[in-house]
């Protein structure tokens, strides 16, 4: 049984079912894609989370797996420029995909810079190899995993005891290359004085590998993985709320949904790992203590816009990252002292510049994002205007179009969606942050210490939050399942014995 038809959730239940379980996905909402999910409206087509296509080796690697290649579900398309930073009004960088044009690009900001960047990337490009060939798939339930000395030298070299603050300053001094090369960490949801320089690897996934866009969105990822799930016998029930994880002698036995009761001889949670600890199971199955949740550091929440214009957008990319405002000033606001920012950085991804399907002809599709401190009170529909109002007034300001006359189409997400759609602890958008002390073991573990075959898996377990890293989760939990409740094998018959006709027990989780 799987809970949850997520990246993570779709991952697990796909590997699971190749190997030879029968597997039922129960998922929440009404079709698959957790955080990724997507609606239309008006002629557009909005996905409503996730809208980088980053680390393309993690869907290849993926979809290989079952003798497929994204290309065979959706066509993918490379950025160039990849994305564009507004730093005020005139001040734009656009981010080109050739090295080349990277270095120059650099170069022109600082004297020396594009030489430094080829010594930085080389770097990131070690760490991209040894954390994701060697780190990320950990399931991080022991210190044991970790204590190959190749590994130990290893983590030497990844600069875990550094921050990434310290290691973007040792190669650039320009503010506008600083920001450029702390943005990715934003993805992890912490500040760089608090992210580990190990996260340079991102800056080699964003340079090096491209920013990628599947056309028709990236929901078309979750189409695939449906697809892909199925072939392998999953079945997927959506509009099934789990109500309770039923728990006898330590071992979980079923789920209850509204429907009824689903046995299950093994469990994989691939919703908020808060709220199934917390409300699904009884008290004296829970391991971690609401004190405990209390204190971890969480990624940031999202005040999200879907939005609908009826004329184009001049001066926009795909990618549109609005460093108009003071950084250090909205992190503070985030992490240090919790509210809603006063004068916010914000995101517009402007899909439609790339893919004419998702918008009617002649206008623009665009998703704003204004990254909020989780848990914070006042998310009503006075503050959303106000913040809506705010950023559209730059977006005007850096365009020289009248955008917000345009608006056809106009809703907002933030926390108090998050948590009825995904029961979201503290209503947040991207899991825990990946700090140095949640990293690794000191995550959540994956797998229950109190309910022997409850498996956890997604953004608030290994490796952490993101698209990639959910994709990793779901395949790296069906490994520890794999290994601890094996499919028996079908005996051999004996030579002089008839087929019996009975079929190889498998775990059913239906």
């Amino acid at each position: 049984m799987v809970i949850g038809a997520g990246f993570a959730g779709l991952a697990a239940a796909a590997c699971l079912a190749q190997r030879g379980y029968a597997v039922t996905v129960l998922e929440k909402n009404d079709g698959p894609g957790g955080r990724a999910r997507v609606f239309q409206a008006q002629g557009f087509t909005f996905d409503m989370g996730p809208s980088w296509y980053w680390m393309p080796d993690v869907f290849e690697q993926f979809f290989a797996r079952f003798g497929h290649r994204p290309a065979d579900f959706y066509e993918l398309v490379r950025l160039d420029p990849s994305y564009q930073v507004i730093y005020g009004p005139g001040d734009v960088l656009p981010v080109p995909a050739g090295m080349d044009a990277l270095r120059r690009t650099f170069e022109q900001l600082e004297p020396g810079a594009g030489h430094r960047l080829d010594a930085f990337l080389a770097q990131a490009g070690y760490k991209y190899e040894v954390g994701m060939g060697k780190f990320v798939t950990k399931p991080g339930r022991s210190v044991r995993e970790f204590a190959d000395p190749r590994l130990l030298v290893d983590a030497v070299r990844l600069d875990l005891l550094s921050n990434m603050r310290r290691h973007v300053g040792r190669f650039f001094q320009n503010p506008k290359l600083v920001k450029l090369m702390e943005f990715p960490v934003l993805f992890l949801g912490a500040t760089p004085q608090n992210t580990p320089a190990l996260y340079s690897l991102m800056n080699y996934a964003d340079l090096v590998l491209g920013t990628w866009y599947p056309l028709g969105g990236m929901h078309e990822i979750v189409k695939a993985m449906v697809r892909v799930a199925e072939e392998q016998g999953v079945r997927i029930e959506y509009n099934q709320e789990i109500e309770e994880i039923e728990v006898a002698d330590g071992r979980a036995t079923g789920v209850r949904t509204a429907a009824g009761r689903y046995a299950a001889d093994v469990v994989v949670a691939g919703a908020d790992y808060h709220h199934v600890e917390q409300h699904l199971l009884a008290p004296e199955h829970r391991h971690y203590s609401p004190k405990y949740w209390d204190t971890r550091t969480m990624a940031p929440s999202s005040l999200l816009f879907y939005v609908g214009l009826k004329h184009k957008l001049h001066g926009v990319e795909h990618h549109n990252l609005f460093f108009d405002e003071d950084f250090n000033q909205h992190a503070h606001e985030i992490y240090e002292a919790p509210r809603w920012p006063a004068k916010p950085l914000f995101y517009a991804c402007v899909p439609s510049v790339t893919d004419p399907s998702v918008a009617p002809a002649g206008q623009e599709n665009l998703f704003l994002l204004i990254p909020v401190a989780p848990g914070i009170s006042g998310d009503d529909e006075a503050t959303r205007q106000c913040y809506f109002d705010m950023v559209m007034a730059r977006l005007e300001r850096h365009t020289g179009q009248p955008v917000r006359e345009w608006v056809t189409y106009q809703r907002s997400y933030a926390h108090r969606d998050f948590v009825a759609d995904y029961h979201a602890f503290k209503g947040n958008a991207y899991g825990l942050a990946n700090t140095l002390r949640q990293t690794a073991i000191l995550k959540p573990s994956l797998k229950s210490p109190k309910v022997a075959n409850l498996y956890f898996t997604g953004q608030l377990t290994v490796p952490g939050p993101g698209v990639p890293p959910s994709l990793i989760s779901g395949q790296v939990v069906a490994g520890e399942v794999e290994k601890e409740y094996p499919v028996p094998k079908p005996a051999a018959p004996a030579p002089a014995a008839p087929a019996s006709g009975l079929n190889p027990v498998s775990y059913s989780q239906r």
